[in-house]
């Protein structure tokens, strides 16, 4: 019996270290490690820098520090786009007792706030800290139910004094991002991390370069990465204004209903189930021409797609829709669990057929496919 526990053991240490070594899950882990809350996406961009430069025919920026990389110099124009930034804050104020109060960035569940780690990223380098939460023993007992609003809470660092934290390199202003690192959950093809919203999508973007990177393509491909997504769709505007895309496609994290709670109309993908497509969100309606063109495209390919609807969501492919006179546009997400929270799962099978489907769309996207997808003529 002993020998067995040990062979099972073995067994799943050889997958475990297979899985670990993969190039994907490297690149998984290096992103959605990095710290970059929006305005602070500094980490993020050298490492998609680092991976965009050697494959691109051209990099260049936009005012606001969205990277914009380019393959191919003829044919229609394809902006490809996920953004850097994830949910996070910044200090706030620092007490003369040695908490600090936090200004939250982006869409947070004030329940997600409480008895959480963090890292502050300072002047001297990283600092760890945590939310505080009431002690039981103190508490009274209509406590135990209530949402501690975002106002009433503070990060400890240890410090004692004002003085202690700024000794840290703290000061006000310093971006703060969740403390949870990617994890390979217990042997399965389930991903555990911070910021899948949306280091997935820069994931993809970065997979799809590498395999457009000696292929065929009868169009000019803008890969950007942006910024400041989660704080309204900042750095896609800026960026989009600059490529002036013929065709938007937006990646993202989208919305599960596999997960205990969710109600039949508040979301349908399920992780596991492939890649999906918004129909509708509260940002932006996708082309129907589009909608269409993906469809077609994933069902050639034998890619598995799933349909939503988001009623509470917005989106960089907003911006690009908008964009010098219009653009036909369409949101792609990668399934995920508990988005805007510190601990998301995302299933790799997902991520590799997102891959698959906007490779082969953006192989397909010639100057005739473009224009059919533009015209509005009767």
């Amino acid at each position: 019996m002993k020998r067995m526990w040990l062979s099972i053991a073995l067994l799943c240490a050889v997958a475990h270290t297979a899985r670990a070594q993969d190039r994907i899950v490297t690149l998984l882990a290096e992103l959605t490690n990095a710290p970059g809350t929006s305005g602070y996406e500094d980490s993020v961009r050298h490492l998609m820098v680092e991976h965009m430069k050697p494959m691109a025919t051209k990099l260049t920026y936009d005012g606001l520090g969205s990277v914009i990389a380019q393959q191919g110099t003829t044919g229609p124009r394809i902006m490809v786009d996920a953004h850097m930034d994830e949910l996070g804050g910044m200090v706030r104020r620092i007490t003369p007792t040695g908490f600090l109060s936090m200004q939250m960035l982006g869409g947070w569940f004030d329940q997600a706030l409480v008895d959480q780690r963090w890292t502050i990223i300072g002047s001297k380098g990283p600092v760890h800290a945590v939310t505080g939460i009431r002690d039981i023993h103190v508490a009274a007992p209509e406590e135990r139910t209530r949402v501690f609003p975002r106002e009433s809470i503070f990060l400890d660092v240890g410090a004692k004094t004002d003085a202690d934290v700024r000794a840290m390199g703290i000061s006000p202003g310093d971006p703060v991002v969740p403390d949870a690192p990617f994890t390979i959950m217990n042997g399965t093809d389930n991903y555990l991390s911070k910021a899948w919203d949306d280091r997935v999508g820069c994931a993809v973007l970065i997979e799809v370069m590498r395999r457009m990177e000696h292929a065929h393509h009868a169009n000019t491909i803008f890969y950007a990465a942006t910024v400041q997504e989660e704080i309204g769709l900042r750095g896609g505007q800026t960026a989009a204004a600059i490529v002036k895309p013929d065709i938007g496609i937006a990646l993202e994290a989208g919305v599960v209903k596999d997960a205990p709670g969710v109600q039949p109309e508040e979301a349908q993908e399920v992780v596991g189930g492939g890649p999906a497509i918004f129909l509708y969100d509260a940002s932006a309606l996708p082309s129907r021409k589009m909608v269409a063109f993906v469809k077609e495209t994933a069902a050639s390919g034998s890619i598995p797609l799933q349909f939503d609807f988001i009623t509470g969501y917005g989106e960089d492919g907003a911006t690009m829709q908008k964009t010098d006179g219009g653009t036909p546009i369409v949101n792609l997400v990668v399934p995920t669990r508990y988005t805007h929270a510190h601990n998301g799962i995302i299933n790799r099978a997902d991520f590799d057929h997102m891959v698959d489907l906007v490779t082969a769309m953006v192989t397909k996207l010639d100057a005739e496919t473009v224009a059919r997808l533009r015209d509005y003529a009767f």
